[in-house]
């Protein structure tokens, strides 16, 4: 008699997992998952699949590490590689590592590969521990399963529709003040911002600098919540990348740190001074070009670092503002004009009263007007080309698809050594009557 109530409940609890999987879904989400999985244990993969594709991915993962090990490899090798993502994301580490090495590993692979997200993109960004809400829910239900979930720190939460996928979201300030019967869905917001896992981490930041107070949601491309980006992570990120800047700017490699080997640092470093090596010599060539006017005005090798110095210094300022626009998305490729204008102009004012200063001294140094006029001329041509080359440098390296600060300063140093020796001894040749 036990036996046959026992097949009949079976075969009911089938019926009702068939015929309607949604509402399948809500029950079992309202039960322990102890008693879930006792419920469901028996049941065929084939019927359970549509329930776990309309269960919250928290509730689901938790029954599924208390089903039976070959329920659970049934599931996720049934599921798309993004749907197994989902619930695979929630486990625990060790959790997650013996459900993949127990799964064949052409399914194993290919989920192990959605799970590798590039260096520079949101997945890399996104805690996907993130649970999900129905808009049924009271706020006293949402707390005490955010409680239950340990869940610190987050700043709202994210309701799903039927087919658990994002809906809205509740901000937990506004259900912390609400009454503990009040319903989610009469304090949801519509989501207005958010980002697919392989959105680039400046599409992220640009999407958190119009909303300083909300997590940024990233969803899959079949619009479900797989993560969740927060302003903390955000920043660290741009922390990063901003003292790796710092050390390729300069041809240093952005994996040396202070204490590396030092053979590390060696091969990390020495291609790129050697790099710098051959522009010095370019620039150096230039300096022959003007050999005899050198040997004949011999003032003229004091005041050659005054010239390279100055420039120098101006295209460092240059670059590092076209940087640090391009970095926080100020600026984009597509205004080079307006950016490198600005930059040329900044260097011709600059340029003019840098001469002044500059002519003044030399004019007490050797009382020679002819050398006051040729400092002064190279001064200004050699500001402009510098604060043009500060501002074109970054600009032509991300048209190129290459880092920006990728030694950057390497290049704007030649640039303006060439340019500062160029104008200073070309002018001083043509001008040599004067000397």
């Amino acid at each position: 008699m036990t036996g046959n109530l026992e097949t009949a409940v079976a075969a009911l609890n089938r019926r009702f997992l068939v015929d309607h999987p949604i509402d399948a879904a809500r029950l079992v989400e309202s039960m322990g998952a102890d008693d879930a999985a006792a419920t469901l244990a028996g049941q065929d993969v084939g019927i359970l699949l549509p329930v776990w594709r309309r269960i919250l991915p928290g509730d689901g993962t938790r029954i599924m590490l208390e089903l039976p090990q070959e329920t659970t490899l049934a599931l996720l090798s049934e599921m798309l590689p993004n749907e197994a993502l989902q619930f695979l994301n929630l486990m625990e580490d060790a959790d997650r590592v013996r459900f993949l090495a127990a799964l064949t590993p052409q399914i194993g692979d290919e989920i192990s590969k959605l799970m590798r997200y590039p260096e520079t993109s949101a997945g890399r960004l996104m805690n996907p521990m993130v649970q999900t809400f129905r808009s049924t829910m009271t706020a006293w239900e949402a707390l005490q399963k955010l409680r239950a979930a340990g869940i610190h720190r987050a700043q709202s939460l994210f309701i799903v529709d039927d087919d658990t996928r994002m809906r809205s979201r509740v901000f937990i300030q506004d259900m912390a003040i609400a009454e503990d019967d009040t319903p989610l869905a009469e304090l949801e917001r519509p989501v207005t911002e958010y980002v697919n896992a392989m959105a680039s981490v400046d599409e992220v930041q640009e999407l958190l600098e119009k909303d300083r107070n909300a997590d940024l949601p990233v969803i899959d491309t079949d619009g479900k919540l797989i993560g969740v980006i927060s302003h903390a992570a955000m920043v660290q990120s741009i922390q990063e990348d901003a003292t790796a800047d710092i050390q390729t700017m300069v041809g240093a490699s952005k994996d040396e740190r202070a204490l590396s080997a030092p053979m590390f640092a060696v091969r990390k470093r020495l291609p790129w001074l050697q790099i710098n090596l051959l522009t010095a010599f370019m620039a150096a060539a230039v300096v022959g070009l003007f050999e005899n006017t050198i040997a004949q005005f011999t003032a003229l090798a004091v005041l050659l670092p005054v010239v390279a110095g100055q420039s120098g210094n101006a295209g460092a300022q240059a670059l590092a503002v076209t940087m640090r626009g391009l970095a926080l998305r100020e600026i984009s490729i597509r205004q080079w004009p307006r950016v490198t204008l600005k930059e040329v102009n900044v260097g011709l004012v600059n340029g003019l009263a840098v001469a002044v200063t500059c002519g003044l001294g030399v004019y007490f140094w050797s009382g020679s007007f002819g050398l006051v006029v040729v400092i002064a001329i190279s001064m200004v041509l050699a500001m402009v080309a510098a604060g043009f080359a500060g501002a074109i440098v970054p600009i032509v390296l991300t048209r190129l698809g290459q880092d920006p600060a990728q030694s950057s300063s390497i290049v704007l140093t030649t640039v303006t050594d060439i340019a500062g020796f160029f104008s200073f001894l070309g002018i001083a040749t043509l001008l040599s009557g004067m000397l």
